[in-house]
């Protein structure tokens, strides 16, 4: 039986003080710490600073023990995660120490026990590696501890730690169950599989296993049996997510769970390239995902941390997220490294919707070393992410981390860290791929712009002339909507985007570049100047759809050569001024969001369109395709006309048929632009059966005044 504790938390500073106050299990204790003292709204202007103060204090959570036993039983102290370096002391006397935040413990404290049971978790302050630059990410690179929260270009510096997970008593039985998981070997032609179940128990258990239905399949106590002709699970797209569900018990003790059946493999793409001339080595990466032996094209974006307080992330707030996701139509989320591993209710809710999951250990950006203290400490955390996952029909494979093999981080395939993640995967999740980090050779990190001069122009230029094997990020940021601005800038800095604290703050200037996320040039680029702060908002909204829309389409249509188009990002830990997300903080969509899930329906007709901006007198040219990522083969219609002011130019009339997961290239059309008093013209490929698109791009009368070109 479960007990759940009261707990009250304890801040030591640096100089001895001591401060009590109520602490929430699951929680942050900084967190805690602030609701206690009635520091402001951490979203609003500069507030998270005051949580800098906390960096280098000890905390404690301390409980008086409330549970109830029988003479039989033993009692336990479960944890599914502290967050980071802790202690754990039970009447004075220490029981546990570890380091790391993503394993879960079990101790048998009924030994401990007299009756006026105090438990007390000693947590130290943030690991900060000596010599590093004092305020960056570096700080983590000696660490596991995931480096997001050391400062990013879309999460403020706020260092967090305490019981993140769910933490109580817990009184076992004697046939109590230890531990419990399904493993499953699919038949080549998947008409048959064995299922055979891994049980800790000292007595013989009862294993019971239905569909999705809840039929009944198979009761016994034999751990292995076989199913002939398998419901098999599919991603978002591409068919019935489906679960079988199981129980495991005997007379005093009880599992349950769920299982899905599915083959996954990671294969090279088609038109993969090597090295013609010496040294013949190496070729592009293998990234190609087989799902129960189909070819998928990965659609999907860049899964952060929903929170910048992760311990009070709840499943509700993951289910928005991921119901957002699967509307989008997206069928894989790539867990980016630098924010490191979710709860478990993520990965149910994954399951359960389809969502494929590239889970990346808490490696990103830094040199990690090859020192065997570290090594030691990576070695127990990766053991235990993988444990967990491993069981989950949504994991897809493993990556160590984030741009590990570059100029900045320096890694590389000898480096400990990389080879002995590679090793534990093997060890024990051999059926799941590993990739040593993203991007590897011919995947593609970039850009984060709708224009830029170093990766070729505007996002349409940008990717019409890239040929990368997969698009693992790209992101195009927008400004916050205005209810969002007035909650965290304050008002007399809101009359214009400015070099001031909370606009920095916010990300919305000098996030990675100076002008970014604002790039409030670009949008004087193409709209012209403006001081009102709502117009920028639309102006970037409009930017940030349409570039989208324009490159999700076109990695689509590079296909089968190209096997995956993610962007950066899906969500935000807090509310950011200006961020390449299309979800903004807590869970809502921007105009963005709404322009991907159209670019990404499972068949739609498509125009590649070779640049944004257009002038009266030129040759507006596009090609029209028909996409089609769905297992069903398409035959539809489409018109194209071209709306320029009040005229309806109609340029093609096209029936297109294509076969299951395949694209199909139309007609090209053109026409010369005439004059007119718009600033826009938009492009309609109109469809009976609903798989139309429309694109708005830029448009001025050739005698206007040119722009100059963007150097950013």
């Amino acid at each position: 039986m479960i007990f759940k504790q009261t707990w009250e938390g304890v801040r030591i500073s640096v100089d001895g003080t001591k401060e009590t106050f109520s602490a929430n299990v699951p929680g942050n204790i900084q967190h805690d710490y602030g609701v206690a003292k009635g520091f402001p709204d951490v979203m609003y202007g500069e507030s998270c600073r005051l949580y800098e103060n906390l960096e280098n204090d000890t905390w404690e959570y301390r409980t008086n023990l409330q549970y109830q036993r029988k003479p039989t039983e033993t009692v336990w102290f479960v944890s599914h995660g502290i967050d980071y370096r802790y202690d754990i002391f039970l009447n004075g006397i220490k029981i546990y120490e570890y380091e790391g935040m993503f394993r879960p413990i079990e101790i048998d404290i009924t030994e401990y026990l007299h009756g006026e049971d105090v438990l007390c978790v000693l947590i130290y302050p943030h690991p900060k590696r000596t010599g590093a630059p004092v305020g960056t990410r570096d700080e983590a690179d000696a660490s596991c501890k995931p480096p997001v929260c050391y400062g990013w270009d879309w999460n403020p510096r706020l260092l967090i730690s305490g019981m993140w997970q769910d933490a109580y008593v817990e009184t076992r039985p004697q046939n109590h169950i230890t531990s419990c998981e399904p493993f499953y070997t699919l038949d080549a032609d998947f008409a048959s599989v064995e299922v055979r179940f891994e049980i800790d128990c000292n007595v013989p258990c009862q294993i019971k296993f239905y569909d999705a239905a809840g039929t009944l399949l198979y009761s016994g106590t034999e751990r292995s049996f076989r199913l002939k002709n398998p419901q098999l699970w599919w991603c978002n797209g591409q068919g019935v997510p489906y679960l079988y569900n199981w129980t495991v018990e005997n007379e005093q003790d009880r599992r349950n769970g769920t299982l899905g059946f599915r083959r996954v493999r990671l294969l090279r793409n088609e038109n993969a390239e090597g090295p013609s001339v010496f040294p013949k080595t190496r070729y592009e990466a293998p990234f190609t995902l087989e799902l129960n032996g189909q070819r998928i094209f990965m659609k999907g974006s860049n899964w952060v941390n929903p929170d910048i307080f992760w311990g009070t992330i709840t499943a509700s707030r993951y289910e928005e997220l991921l119901d957002l996701a699967k509307d989008a139509h997206m069928n894989i989320l790539r867990l980016w490294g630098g924010a490191g591993f979710c709860k478990k209710a993520f990965y149910d809710l994954c399951d359960q919707k389809g969502i494929l999951v590239w889970q990346e250990f808490m490696l990103a950006c830094n040199a990690y070393p090859n020192d065997e203290r570290y090594l030691k400490v990576l070695e127990s955390e990766a053991t235990a992410m993988i444990h967990a996952l491993r069981p989950h029909a949504c994991l897809a494979f493993w990556c160590g981390g984030n741009e590990l093999f570059n100029r900045w981080s320096g890694m590389n395939d000898q480096s400990l860290p990389l080879r002995l993640l590679d090793k534990l995967c093997y060890e024990y999740d051999r059926d799941h791929a590993f990739l040593k980090t993203s991007p590897l050779t011919g995947m593609g990190h970039g850009g984060y712009m709708f224009y830029d001069n170093e990766m070729g122009g505007d996002v349409f230029q940008c990717f019409q002339h890239s040929s990368c094997i997969a698009y693992t990020e790209f992101g195009i940021p927008s400004i916050s909507a205005m209810d969002t601005l007035e909650k965290i800038i304050p008002e007399e800095e809101r009359n214009v985007i400015q070099e001031t604290p909370s606009w920095i703050l916010h990300h919305a200037i000098g996030a990675w570049r100076p002008q970014s996320h604002a790039c409030v040039p670009i949008l004087e680029h193409y709209f012209g100047s403006t001081n009102n702060l709502s117009e920028l908002v639309e102006r970037s909204d409009i930017l940030q759809s349409e570039g989208y829309k324009a490159a999700f389409e076109e990695m689509r249509r590079q296909a089968p050569r190209c096997s995956a188009a993610l962007n950066w990002c899906l969500n935000e830990p807090w509310m950011t001024a200006a961020n390449c997300s299309i979800i903004r903080y807590p869970a809502i969509p921007k105009p963005g969001y709404f322009a991907v899930k159209e670019a990404l329906r499972p068949v739609l007709f498509s125009a590649r369109i070779p640049k944004f901006d257009w002038q009266s007198g030129e040759r507006f040219t596009a090609e029209i395709w028909l996409l089609n990522d769905s297992p069903l083969d398409v035959s539809q219609e489409v018109e194209v006309l071209l709306l320029i002011g009040n005229q309806e130019h109609r340029l093609l009339y096209w029936t297109a048929e294509t076969k299951a997961r395949t694209n199909q290239e139309g007609a090209q059309v053109c026409c010369v632009l005439p004059e007119e008093e718009t600033d826009h013209i938009t492009l309609v490929l109109r469809s009976k059966a609903g798989l139309g698109s429309q694109y708005r791009l830029s448009y001025r009368k050739q005698n206007k005044k040119e722009v100059r070109a963007l150097n950013l």
